[in-house]
C-alpha cells in the first residue's frame, strides 16, 4: 500500500499503545518498587530517588531532538529504534548486580531515551495517518496506554515485585517489546521531506541538557549534601548560567531545537504549558505508596490497590474526556479535569488519619485523580496538535511530551527532595495533630507536604488554561487558520 494513501489501522495503533506501556507501564514501577529494589540492590535512598527521576528527565532532554529527527528520518523507524532501545534498558536493571548503580542507572537513562524516541513519534503517526474520529479516538487509546499504564504500574509493579521479585517487571516489559516491534514493523513510513535541511542545533541542546541535569542534580542532592556545599553552589551556577545562554542563543536562531515559533500559538502554548504543570504532580503516586510502605509497613503490592481506582478511572473517563472535546471544546474538560484531580489530591494529603482511613482517602483520592486526568487527557492533546502545521507535526509532539517527561521529572525530583529531607528530620513536636501511631510522624508530615506541592502543581494548571486555551468558538476558528497553513 502506497503511504500516500495509507490510513491508519488497529493494528498500528495497538503496536503504538504496546510502546508507550514499555514506559508508563514498565518504566515507571519504580515509582511503587524502588523501596523493595533500593533494600535488595543496597543502595542509597538519595540515588535511588535519582533513578526515578531521571528516566523522564532524560526523556525530556532528547525528546524533541528526537521527534524532529523521526520528521527527517522517519517517524516509524524512529519508533522501532525507541522499542529497541526500551528493551535493552530494561535487561540492564533486570541484570543490576547487588550494591552497584551503574547498570541501573544506566538503564534508566536508556529507557529514557527510548520513551523519547517513542513517544513523539507515535503522536505524530496519530497525526498523519488518522483524520477527523479516528484521530480522536487513536489519541484517546494512546492517552489509555500512557495515563492508564501510569494508574496500573504501581499495582503490576507491587504485585510482580511481591510474588516474583523487581526484576521479572522489567523481563516482561523486554517480551512486550518485542510483541510492539513486531506489530509496527511493515507500516509505511512517514516523514518530512526537506531538499535542504538546517544542521542540528547541538549547541542548544548542550547548553538545555547541561543545565536541566544540573538542576535536577541539586534537588535530588542538595538536602543530602548540604545547600551550602560547594558542588551544589557551583551546580546551582551552572544551571544560571547554561539557562541564560540556552536562551540567548535560541530566541534568535530560527533553527534552535526548541522551534519557539510553535509558540506564538496561544493554544499550543497553552497545552503544552499545562500538560508540563499537570505532569509536575507525578510525584503523587510514589510519594503515597512510600508513606504507606515506609510509615505503615505495608507491602508494595497491598500499597498498590489503593491505585485501583486510578487506573479504573483514567481508563473509564478518557473516551468520557474525547466526548467532551466534541461537545465543548478543549478548554472546559481541561478545566474540569484539573478541579476533579485537585479534590483528590486533598484526600491524599490527609496522612494525619489512621492508616486505614487513610487507604480509604487515598482509595477514593486516586479515583477522582484518574477522572480527573482522563477528562484532562484527550482535550489537551487535540488542542495542541490540531493547531500546527502537518511538515511541524513531529516537533511539536515532541515539545508537547517534553512539556510531559520534564514535568514528572521535576515533579518527582521535588516531592522526593520534600519526602526525603523532612522524613529524616525530628517533627515529633507536631504528633498531636496524627491520629494512630506517632513514631511514624516525620514520615507522615513529610509525605503532606510534599503532596501539598502537587496541589500547588494543579492549582497552577488551572491559571494556565484559564488563561490561553480558548473557548470552543475561538478554539475552531485557531484551528482553521492553522489548516490553512498546511
Amino acid at each position: 500500500m502506497r503511504k500516500e494513501t495509507y490510513k491508519g489501522n488497529d493494528r498500528l495503533l495497538f503496536g503504538s499503545v504496546l510502546a508507550i506501556l514499555t514506559f508508563w507501564l514498565f518504566a515507571q514501577t519504580t515509582l511503587n518498587v524502588m523501596p523493595s529494589m533500593r533494600s535488595d540492590l543496597g543502595i542509597e535512598e538519595s540515588w535511588s530517588n535519582m533513578a526515578i527521576s531521571i528516566t523522564a528527565l532524560f526523556s525530556g532532554l532528547f525528546i524533541v531532538v528526537l521527534g524532529g529527527l523521526g520528521d527527517k528520518i522517519g517517524r516509524v523507524k524512529m519508533t522501532l529504534s525507541g522499542i529497541i532501545l526500551s528493551a535493552a534498558g530494561s535487561l540492564l536493571i533486570a541484570l543490576t548486580p547487588p550494591g552497584t548503580t551503574v547498570f541501573l542507572m544506566a538503564g534508566r537513562i536508556i529507557q529514557g531515551l527510548s520513551a523519547a524516541c517513542i513517544m513523539p513519534s507515535t503522536l505524530a503517526l496519530v497525526k498523519n495517518y488518522y483524520e477527523g474520529a479516528a484521530r480522536q479516538r487513536a489519541l484517546s487509546y494512546i492517552s489509555m496506554g500512557s495515563w492508564g499504564g501510569s494508574g496500573l504500574c504501581a499495582l503490576f509493579g507491587g504485585f510482580v515485585a511481591s510474588t516474583f521479585g523487581w526484576r521479572y517487571i522489567f523481563l516482561a516489559s523486554v517480551l512486550v517489546s518485542i510483541v510492539s516491534f513486531a506489530l509496527i514493523y511493515g507500516t509505511p513510513e512517514s516523514r518530512v521531506e526537506k531538499k535542504n535541511p538546517a544542521p542540528f542545533d547541538w549547541y542548544g541542546l548542550a547548553t538545555f541538557m547541561i543545565s536541566t541535569v544540573a538542576l535536577n542534580i541539586v534537588i535530588g542532592q542538595g538536602a543530602k549534601m548540604g545547600w551550602g556545599h560547594p558542588v551544589i553552589i557551583a551546580l546551582i551556577l551552572t544551571t544560571f548560567v547554561g539557562s541564560i545562554l540556552f536562551f540567548k542563543a535560541e530566541m534568535g536562531n530560527p533553527e534552535a531545537f526548541i522551534d519557539f515559533r510553535l509558540f506564538r500559538n496561544k493554544t499550543y502554548a497553552g497545552a503544552t504549558l499545562s500538560n508540563f504543570l499537570l505532569n509536575g504532580s507525578a510525584g503523587t503516586i510514589m510519594v503515597t505508596l512510600s508513606l504507606l510502605q515506609l510509615g505503615a509497613g505495608i507491602s508494595p503490592f497491598s500499597a498498590g490497590l489503593v491505585t485501583l481506582g486510578y487506573l479504573a478511572a483514567v481508563l473509564g473517563t478518557i473516551r468520557v474526556g474525547e466526548k467532551l472535546l466534541r461537545h465543548w471544546g478543549a478548554r472546559r474538560p481541561m478545566i474540569l479535569g484539573c478541579l476533579i484531580t485537585s479534590g483528590g489530591m486533598i484526600l491524599l494529603s490527609t496522612s494525619f488519619l489512621y492508616t486505614w482511613q487513610y487507604m480509604i482517602a487515598a482509595f477514593i483520592g486516586f479515583t477522582l485523580f484518574g477522572i480527573g486526568l482522563g477528562f484532562y487527557a484527550t482535550p489537551s492533546a487535540d488542542a495542541a496538535l490540531s493547531n500546527v502545521p502537518s511538515d511541524q507535526a513531529g516537533s511539536a509532539a515532541g515539545l508537547y511530551k517534553m512539556a510531559s517527561s520534564l514535568g514528572a521529572a521535576f515533579g518527582v525530583a521535588v516531592s522526593a527532595s520534600i519526602f526525603t529531607a523532612l522524613s529524616g528530620m525530628d517533627l515529633s513536636a507536631f504528633a498531636g495533630f496524627f491520629l494512630g501511631r506517632t513514631d511514624n510522624v516525620s514520615i507522615r508530615l513529610a509525605a503532606m507536604a510534599a503532596l501539598l506541592f502537587n496541589f500547588l502543581m494543579i492549582m497552577a494548571t488551572i491559571s494556565s488554561i484559564v488563561n490561553t486555551i480558548p473557548k470552543k468558538e475561538m478554539e475552531e476558528e485557531n484551528e482553521d487558520l492553522a489548516s490553512a497553513e498546511c
